[in-house]
């Protein structure tokens, strides 16, 4: 049993009301004379849909131990994802509207995290950053690279995401898989 307090985002999943679910966001609020609360974002495994609730401290819930075994992404076709086990070579499918915005980030021979609940695999993990080249935006303006000033930027898989004016096509960005935000420029490391 895990208190509500102990709940971490990302990879998380309980069993509220005899269903699993995956904790996506959490936070922890104190108001000075009123009690405090844990608001939570929660997301059904089975049907993939989002609930917003608020727990006391105190509350208690039964742990769900979820399996991960290395995954390639292979490709998507008629509306199904397919993943290539690592170990095993056998590929599996998952509906592209379950995966929903992951699909974003999912690029050929790409190596995920699938995640097994009793044995049946029901979702993959993405590495929390991604780098990933500019493929379109506009050329920033002279003398705007002091403000912050963001522009849209569209990367290899087609995903927009917004970026510092300085950034330019051919460049490559650290993406945050989880919010879908722009982190950092990426230099290769020099040997």
């Amino acid at each position: 049993m895990i208190l509500a307090t102990q709940f971490k985002e990302g990879n998380m999943f309980i069993n509220e009301n005899g269903q699993t679910v995956e904790v996506m966001t959490v936070q922890h609020h104190r108001k000075s004379q009123a009690r405090a609360v844990v608001r939570v974002k929660l997301k059904n495994v089975e049907t993939g849909s989002i609930i917003e609730t608020a727990y006391r401290p105190e509350d208690k819930f039964k742990d769900v131990m979820v399996e991960k075994r290395p995954k390639t992404y292979v490709y998507a076709d008629g509306g199904l994802a397919y993943f290539m086990d690592d170990e095993t070579y056998d590929q599996a499918g998952l509906p592209l509207e379950k995966l929903g915005d992951k699909m974003k980030f999912l690029t050929e021979n790409m190596p995920v995290e699938g995640l097994y609940l009793n044995g049946v695999f029901f979702d993959v993990q993405l590495p929390a950053n991604l780098i990933m080249e500019i493929t379109e935006t506009v050329d920033g303006v002279r003398g705007d690279t002091v403000s912050n000033t963001l522009k849209l930027a569209k990367v290899s898989t087609g995903l927009e995401i917004k970026v510092p004016m300085f950034i330019k096509e051919g460049d490559k960005v650290r993406v945050d898989t989880r919010t879908m935000a722009y982190v950092e420029r990426y230099t290769e490391p020099k040997k």
